[in-house]
């Protein structure tokens, strides 16, 4: 693999805080694409799943072909980062979905939507992460999901009774958006870890 600094990282960019991850991956060396096709999987060494909305990018990766395609590049050991609204895409349970949403089984978590709250409970926490040197992460939740059961995954951090940041093999999954504060530490092990 490339060193973190040369990784090629796609980031599913149909909608949602995508261009924030894209700013922050970009600052830190990443080679950075956006990802709104099948053909855009090719050649990656790392994928981002965006916070934004879980049902419409469903519909739209269904609608466009890219929904199995990006599924079996996860499924393949892809190294992925994925938050909010992208673990939910992940998630194996949507407690609370619309009757035709499913995610693609990549995590082994039970997930509902907007646990948290709406848009108007928005809240910032910091959050202990054991695995990230220096002071508490400062977790953006903005509709966020509440993971409530976290199967087989590894629990890296947790707010209250709940997870909020859990690993699967090569999936790192956070109910928070790191992309949207000024911590840019997530995104550096995020990287790290897809270098390996």
């Amino acid at each position: 693999m490339p060193a973190a600094s040369s990784l090629r990282v796609g980031i599913l960019a149909i909608q949602g805080a995508f261009r924030e991850h894209e700013r922050i991956l970009s600052a830190l060396g990443a080679e950075v694409s956006r990802v709104r096709l099948a053909p855009d999987l090719d050649r990656l060494d790392a994928l981002v799943l965006p916070g934004g909305e879980s049902t419409t990018m469903q519909i739209v990766m269904e609608r466009v072909g890219l929904w199995e395609p990006l599924r079996q590049t996860v499924a393949g050991g892809m190294p992925t980062l994925a938050t909010c609204a992208g673990m939910i895409v992940l998630a194996a349970r949507i407690t609370d979905g619309t009757s035709a949403q499913h995610g693609m089984g990549a995590l082994d978590i039970q997930v509902r939507r907007n646990g948290y709250g709406r848009q108007l409970a928005s809240f910032e926490a910091g959050l202990e992460i054991p695995w990230l040197s220096g002071a508490r992460f400062p977790g953006v939740f903005i509709r966020a999901p509440v993971i409530e059961d976290s199967g087989s995954t590894q629990v890296l951090a947790t707010l209250g009774e709940h997870p909020v940041a859990v690993r699967q093999d090569h999936v790192l999954a956070l109910t928070f958006h790191p992309e949207l504060s000024a911590d840019d530490r997530l995104h550096r092990a995020f990287l790290t870890l897809a270098a390996r």
